[in-house]
């Protein structure tokens, strides 16, 4: 297993994290999957085992069902060298402040996550999302508190635009808070809107990237086929929730894609898929999961799957997205004087 520095911080963390939105079953998650706490012991055994440093779950996930059974699966029996993230931010109480990153929500939040995790300290706090009606200021000095008071040991967030982001660390470095480490985005073959500027300010401000289904919702498994029927919708794909998809065609040549390469190594799909994101500049780590065992452990060998460059290349070319304003604008008049941050996406188009 290979570890990799989590943004500008000392934490080093494994290319694969363990992801538990499948564990508890409750309420909207009931489809996601509905793992029980015996199964939970053993994935997260097998994930450990196989060198996974990092769990990571939300307050959010059943209602705080996936917290509570990671929370007793380690039992204390593996705790040491394990670390976990979770988020805030989603209501997961009654009433106009039962959501939201004031500091009255944070604070409960925090406090109710680290009881269902059984833990006296969270490894990585994040901010699930953007509150535009919350103070920056407020959110970033509870933040502060609880770093402080030793319940929180590095904190990140998770599906914020890139000026958000850029907000959050102008503020935090002003009021000499703690800066954000790490941002948890969506990013796959199918789906590479992150480089249009969250993978560049990964880049330019040195944070950690952990990606949240990497697989597409499954998408990219190997499982959906062109000529295959049973993806529900009125076309097969028509309402897919994460991602929404915008061009099935597109689609399902990067799934041939992946599929001849994964044929031709002898791995699956979902292999391939997954190395090609660790690959990509300014990732750090992507969270898997499974339904089942043999998932979860198929998921895993891609650890130890190095892709070829002319493999990447490949891949790279049947899933470029198109370049928007002012990306085109700069390809043609700026070129010449584009820094690294700028080129994760520039530099692959030719003018």
């Amino acid at each position: 297993m290979e570890y990799r520095q989590l943004g500008r911080s000392g934490l080093k963390i494994s290319v694969l994290t363990l992801g538990t939105m499948t564990m508890g079953g409750r309420g909207k998650f009931a489809s996601v999957g509905n793992t029980g706490l015996a199964e939970a012991r053993r994935q997260i055994d097998l994930c450990l085992d196989a060198g996974v440093n990092l769990i990571d779950t939300a307050d959010v996930y059943s209602a705080g069902g996936s917290e509570e059974i990671v929370g007793e699966a380690l039992g204390g029996r593996r705790r040491d060298g394990v670390l976990l993230a979770t988020k805030v931010r989603f209501a997961t109480g009654e009433g106009p402040n039962g959501g939201g990153l004031s500091r009255a929500h944070l604070i409960a939040a925090c406090e109710a996550s680290l009881r269902r995790l059984r833990t006296d300290v969270i490894d990585l706090y994040q901010l699930h999302e953007w509150d535009g009606q919350t103070p920056l200021e407020e959110t970033l000095e509870a933040l502060d508190r609880l770093v402080a008071a030793g319940k929180v040991r590095y904190v990140g967030c998770s599906n914020f635009s890139a000026w958000h982001i850029m907000k959050a660390l102008w503020t935090a470095e002003r009021d000499r808070r703690p800066r954000l480490v790490s941002q948890q985005i969506h990013y796959t073959l199918e789906c590479r809107d992150a480089e249009y500027e969250l993978i560049p300010v990964t880049l330019d401000q040195g944070l950690g990237v952990l990606v949240w289904s990497p697989l597409a919702g499954g998408l990219l498994s190997g499982k959906y086929r062109r000529e295959k029927q049973d993806v529900p919708g009125t076309r097969r794909l028509a309402g897919w929730p994460e991602p929404p998809i915008r061009d099935e065609e597109r689609l399902w040549r990067v799934v041939d894609e992946l599929v001849a390469i994964a044929e031709a190594r002898g791995v699956s799909a979902a292999q391939v898929a997954l190395a090609w994101t660790l690959g990509r500049p300014g990732i750090t780590s992507v969270v898997i999961g499974g339904r089942t065992e043999k998932q979860l452990a198929d998921n895993l060998a891609a650890a130890g799957l190095a892709l070829s460059p002319e493999e990447r290349a490949r891949l790279d070319a049947v899933s470029l997205p198109p370049l928007l304003y002012p990306y085109w604008h700069q390809l043609w008049t700026a070129r010449d004087r584009l820094g690294p941050a700028d080129l994760s996406l520039i530099g692959q188009f030719k003018r």
